[in-house]
């Protein structure tokens, strides 16, 4: 289960595809389900800053595209009719087990949005109501990808990304891969996340690999924790998230850890700040549990502050 072509991703032709959607992004929060390059259809939703709007619910889209129909968009299709949206996007990804949906992930998404951006949060493969299998960081760079184009295509021209836990570690791989193409991103936010791959060192993250690696565990990951797991083992190892920092540069990095992370210690987040040879920012949050889950209120209101005015 690895992503091919570490050093670049195909871009989909989209040279038949039309879209029978003409709305303004403005218009309100939406609901769409997009394509990846790999063919995985992944639930997305849309929500403008709350500066520019007040409505908060969230309703579905129907947009057509020639090799899918439904409510699919196909990455690289305008689907908008517009030529600019004001402001920066901000491109949430979730952790393991997660989906677009929780409540951790809106709550972030509310707080970002408070903060004058537009939010676009979705469900990687395996989760929520996202096609495919969970890869477990490897693959997900392509729905991440995804997702940052989409922001793209909506018309704005400033897009950052923020990753919980495996969120953090996709996206400092994808900001390391897409660096310099129509999916680069503009800042980019890692919190929670590990620094190198097959960590055992402590008892939660034991019992992730149990439920990664072994058949009965991915029985507990699908019914128990809604989340469906590809069972092929990576081959070749993606890069690392220790060996994508210091690709990323001169992108703005931000890293975030807490004290508290009962997950991965404070090695790894120092760690990826000292791969990035002093360009990269280190908060380490007194009192802070592991990725979205322990992510407070006044912590969302920094990292919003930073995503929009870096």
């Amino acid at each position: 289960m690895s992503s091919e072509g570490e050093s670049r991703f195909h871009m989909v032709d989209v040279s038949s595809l039309t879209s029978v959607h003409h709305g303004d992004p403005c218009d309100g929060p939406r609901r769409v389900m997009l394509r990846t390059d790999d063919g995985v259809r992944i639930e997305a939703v849309y929500e403008p800053s709350a500066a520019s709007v007040t409505d908060t619910a969230v309703t579905d889209t129907a947009v057509t595209g020639t090799a899918v129909t439904g409510t699919d968009v196909v990455a690289g299709t305008d689907v908008t009719g517009t030529d600019a949206v004001a402001g920066t996007a901000v491109v949430v990804a979730h952790g393991f087990t997660g989906s677009a949906d929780r409540p951790a992930v809106r709550r972030a998404a509310r707080a970002f949005a408070e903060r004058g951006a537009a939010v676009v949060t979705f469900s990687f493969r395996g989760h929520g109501g996202s096609g495919g299998r969970s890869t477990v960081g490897d693959r997900e760079v392509l729905d991440l990808s995804a997702a940052v184009r989409w922001a793209r295509e909506l018309g704005h021209a400033r897009v950052v990304t923020v990753g919980f836990s495996m969120g953090g570690s996709v996206v400092l791989r994808h900001a390391a891969l897409e660096r310099g193409t129509e999916g680069r991103v503009d800042a980019v936010a890692a919190v929670s996340a590990p620094a190198r791959w097959y960590y055992r060192g402590t008892a939660p993250m034991r019992r992730l690999h149990w439920v990664v690696t072994r058949p009965a565990g991915r029985l507990v990951g699908r019914y128990g924790l809604r989340t469906r797991i590809d069972r092929r083992a990576w081959d070749p190892v993606p890069l690392s998230p220790v060996e994508a920092v210091p690709l990323i540069a001169p992108v703005p990095l931000l890293i975030v850890h807490g004290d508290r992370d009962a997950y991965f210690p404070l090695d790894h987040p120092r760690t990826l700040a000292a791969a990035g040879g002093g360009a990269a920012e280190l908060w380490l949050e007194r009192g802070m549990g592991h990725a979205e889950n322990a992510a407070d209120e006044e912590l969302l209101a920094r990292l919003g502050d930073w995503l929009t005015r870096r």
